[in-house]
């Protein structure tokens, strides 16, 4: 059987060849282009496709010619999959999975990573710092265990996260609809107004739907302490950026780490060296002291790379073997 990956980076290659190697039944072919109407064509002769890409997948011609040259599946190696249109694949009789838990430390130590520059005032010593500035006075810091974190979403990520600050001695709270008995007295669950209006850091790890889409608005940021920081490495539109902007602007929150942006897939993981990024909320961000910026990168640890490709071909296998995949998602 073969099966053709999109959008395959460098960094992938050697997880495609270990695991091409321990399944020598299957031939995996690879391309750097994203899955399109003018790529579609690509599938032609194949069983099987793998897909990671920021670019939406949303025109019918799209799914009606992967209908008709076989293809039985839509596999994606992300976690989000706001990307896929979910009725036109049913309608087209595509399984799409995706990879729910590639890695969760991957994107939980980048948000400690986040919470530590933001907490010790790294931005602000390093602007000042760049002035010949090395003066202390302002930012003296918390200490971790003396701060409370608020998980908005405590799934398999979020998890990581309450895990990761628990250790450190933090009192960890969270919002999310699922209560994990195994998680035990790692966090204490309550409801979002809470978390907004208690947590010293509030992080988002919810997937993007229509309930979670800009669910972190202007109300969101004033409810929240002036002391507060805000983390997101969850997905860009569950945040109003502009409403982000203006509570930074207006001392409403203390700083914030951002692992991504509404409007990043057009930006992020490109150079823009020289460049207007069109992306006003961003170029602003990108200004201020007390905000950390990365360009979507919390999936992006060798471990994660190698999981995402081991279960995304993982899953089109299950498939074209005519078993269910425990990562199929349905409307």
């Amino acid at each position: 059987m073969k099966i053709l990956m999109f959008s395959v980076r460098e960094d992938e290659q050697a997880a495609v060849k270990h695991w091409s190697g321990l399944h020598p039944e299957f031939q995996v072919d690879t391309n750097t282009v994203p899955l399109t109407e003018d790529t579609v064509d690509l599938v032609k002769g194949y069983d099987g496709i793998v897909v990671q890409q920021h670019l939406p997948i949303d025109a019918p011609a799209i799914y009606q010619k992967l209908h008709a040259y076989g293809i039985k599946q839509l596999t994606l190696r992300i976690t989000g999959y706001e990307i896929v249109n979910l009725k036109l694949a049913a309608e087209n009789h595509l399984v799409v999975t995706n990879v729910p838990a590639y890695s969760p430390r991957s994107v939980s130590e980048l948000v400690l990573a986040h919470v530590m520059y933001l907490v010790r005032h790294l931005g602000i010593a390093h602007a000042n710092g760049k002035q010949q500035d090395f003066r202390w006075i302002g930012i003296e810091a918390n200490e971790i265990h003396n701060l409370t974190i608020g998980i908005i979403g405590a799934g398999k990520i979020g998890s990581a996260v309450a895990r990761i600050f628990r250790a450190l001695g933090s009192a960890v709270i969270a919002a999310d609809p699922i209560h994990r008995p195994e998680l035990g007295d790692t966090l204490t669950y309550t409801d979002h107004k809470t978390v907004y209006q208690t947590a010293d850091i509030v992080t988002m790890h919810t997937p993007l739907t229509d309930e979670t889409m800009h669910m972190i608005d202007a109300d969101v940021f004033k409810m929240m302490k002036p002391s507060a920081f805000f983390i997101n490495a969850s997905r860009g539109p569950v945040v109003v950026a502009d409403d982000l902007v203006a509570a930074l602007e207006n001392h409403e929150i203390a700083g914030a780490g951002i692992d991504t942006i509404e409007g990043d897939s057009k930006i992020f993981s490109q150079d823009w060296r020289g460049k207007a990024l069109n992306n006003a909320p961003l170029e602003k961000l990108l200004t201020m002291p007390n905000v950390s910026v990365s360009p979507h990168v919390g999936f992006y640890t060798d471990a994660a790379v190698d999981n995402m490709v081991e279960i995304a071909l993982d899953d089109v296998r299950t498939i074209l073997n005519g078993e269910k995949s425990l990562h199929a998602i349905t409307e």
